[in-house]
């Protein structure tokens, strides 16, 4: 939560995402950091039918954080869905997931970068060998000669 806060100082959230984290997740990691975080706004989402369209290929909290991000005119959207990320891009609406969120805040440090994208994987975070060297490649890349 704090590189969240580092990167962006305030970010908003829809109810739903609010709910699986905070009330579904209770007691696990991040639950209450977020339930006491006063840079984190929680917002409901006016455009309903759009939530109900969007459910059709996704679960409640990334449908209402693509139909909130599209009513704000969000710059950055963050989400690992798949499906989720494709649907936004159709839209556009600009988006990052966790291993960008780390690539952004360690840039320039690429020692750095790569230790905490392995720590991540070894926390469980899913991401396929072919994305993981692709990854590391970009790291690499920021290297100071």
């Amino acid at each position: 939560m704090i590189l969240l806060q580092e990167l962006f100082g305030e970010i908003t959230i829809p109810s739903a995402v609010y709910s699986e984290v905070v009330t579904a997740s209770k007691g696990r990691v991040g639950s209450e950091e977020l339930k006491n975080a006063d840079w984190i706004h929680c917002c409901q989402v006016s455009n309903r039918d759009l939530v109900t369209f969007l459910k059709i290929s996704l679960d409640e909290g990334e449908a209402e954080a693509i139909a909130l991000a599209q009513e704000m005119g969000a710059e950055l959207l963050l989400t690992d869905d798949g499906d989720g990320r494709r649907i936004a891009e159709s839209v556009g609406i600009g988006l990052t997931g966790t291993v960008g969120l780390l690539l952004r805040y360690y840039q320039g440090y690429p020692q750095e970068s790569q230790k905490a994208l392995d720590e991540l994987l070894a926390q469980g975070f899913r991401l396929s060998k072919a994305v993981y060297t692709k990854i590391v490649e970009q790291i690499q890349q920021e290297q100071p000669d």
